[in-house]
């Protein structure tokens, strides 16, 4: 029963920040676009080897 309870929020709270994305939620520019593009990729490689390296 917890886990439902868990899941109705989470799923909730998704809900909530989709609404509110788009109602208020600006588009990017491809400059900025490709900026976050860029870092994201960056990021998910050194969290890949992070979790490599612990798991070694």
């Amino acid at each position: 029963m917890t886990l439902l309870i868990i899941l109705a929020v989470v799923f909730g709270g998704v809900a909530v920040m989709v609404i509110l994305g788009e109602k208020f939620g600006k588009p990017l520019e491809v400059k900025e676009q490709q900026k976050y593009s860029k870092w994201i990729t960056i990021l998910v490689f050194v969290m890949l080897f992070a979790a490599l390296f612990k798991f070694i």
